[in-house]
C-alpha cells in the first residue's frame, strides 16, 4: 500500500490525465509553480492548505486524493437538500439542471467530470441557435435532455410496469389530439399562454386579436374548459351577467410542445447517447 504523500502525488497525475488537462492549467488554478505539480506527481505533497484547492479543481472530496473510496450515501438526500435549500431563489433551479447533468452523466457510467463537461461550461460553447441532446434508453428506462441554452430540460422514466393502467385506461387519446390539431384551438393556447394569465377575458379577446369568427371563439373556450385549462367567473355589466374567463395554465402544454419538436425535428447532436434498450416503450 502507497504512503499518502506518494497516494496523493499518483492521483493527482492520474486525475489530470484522465481529464485532460496540463500541469500549467493545474499550477495556474492554484496558484503555484508548473514545477510544484510536478515535484507533487514525482513523490512531493502539497501544502495542506492547497487540498482543498486541488480537489476542487477536479470535482472531487479530499478523501479522494488520499485514496480512501468513501461510499456511505446513506444521507446523499439530506446533502443535497441542504445545498439546494442554501442556494439563493434566483440559482436553484440552474442547480438543479446542474445535478440532473450529474445524474445523467453518472447513469452512462462517467463518475469524473472531465474539463469542458461541466454543465456551464458546455452551454457557453454552444451557439445561440445549436441543439444539443443527451439520452439514456434501456430496459430500465429512459432519460431525455435538453442541453441548449434556448430549451434546457430533463426528463426521467424509470421503467413502468403496467403500461396500459399508466397510460390508456380511461384516457381518449384521439380526442385529445384531435381537439388540438384544430388550428384555432393550438393559436388561441399559444397566445393565451403568453399573455398574463390573471388578465381575465370574453371569447371576444379571441375574435380581435386571433381573428376567429365569433361562435369559433366559443366553441374553443368550451375545449379549454372541458380541460379545465379555464377558470370562468360571472360578473354583471350594464344589467347583464358575462362570463369572464381566466387561464389556469399548466406546464404540460410547455413540456407537450419540447416533446412535440423532438417528433418533428428528431434530435442528432448528443452529447451522451447510451442505446441498448431492448423491451417495446409500450408493453
Amino acid at each position: 500500500m502507497s504512503t499518502n504523500v506518494e497516494t496523493i502525488g499518483n492521483i493527482i497525475a492520474k486525475l489530470r490525465k484522465e481529464k485532460n488537462v496540463t500541469q500549467e492549467e493545474l499550477a495556474k488554478f492554484t496558484q503555484v509553480s508548473t514545477q510544484a505539480v510536478s515535484k507533487w506527481e514525482n513523490g512531493g505533497v502539497p501544502d495542506t492548505e492547497l487540498l482543498p484547492k486541488i480537489a476542487d479543481f477536479f470535482g472531487v472530496s479530499i478523501d479522494t486524493l488520499f485514496g480512501r473510496n468513501i461510499t456511505d450515501y446513506s444521507d446523499i438526500e439530506n446533502t443535497l437538500a441542504k445545498k439546494i435549500v442554501k442556494t439563493t431563489h434566483k440559482e436553484k433551479f440552474e442547480l438543479a439542471f446542474e445535478l440532473c447533468w450529474v445524474i445523467e452523466r453518472s447513469i452512462c457510467g462517467s463518475l469524473l467530470k472531465f474539463k469542458g463537461e461541466g454543465i456551464k461550461e458546455l452551454r457557453e460553447g454552444l451557439c445561440e441557435n445549436e441543439l444539443r441532446y443527451s439520452t439514456i434508453r434501456d430496459d430500465n428506462g429512459f432519460t431525455s435532455m435538453g442541453l441548449a441554452k434556448r430549451l434546457p430540460y430533463f426528463l426521467i422514466v424509470p421503467e413502468c410496469a403496467d403500461k396500459d393502467l399508466a397510460f390508456f385506461e380511461g384516457i381518449d387519446y384521439v380526442t385529445f389530439f384531435k381537439d388540438f390539431s384544430d388550428k384555432a384551438v393550438f393559436d388561441s393556447m399559444v397566445f393565451l399562454y403568453k399573455r398574463d394569465a390573471t388578465k381575465g377575458f370574453t371569447p371576444n379577446l379571441l375574435v380581435k386579436n386571433l381573428g376567429l369568427a365569433p361562435e369559433k371563439a366559443v366553441e374553443v373556450i368550451k375545449i379549454f374548459s372541458k380541460y379545465q385549462i379555464l377558470r370562468n367567473t360571472q360578473i354583471e355589466m350594464d344589467d347583464v351577467m358575462q362570463e369572464i374567463y381566466t387561464l389556469d395554465p399548466t406546464p404540460s402544454f410547455y413540456a407537450l410542445l419540447i416533446f412535440a419538436r423532438e417528433m418533428i425535428e428528431p434530435p442528432n447532436s448528443f452529447n451522451y447517447y447510451q442505446g441498448g434498450r431492448t423491451k417495446p416503450y409500450l408493453a
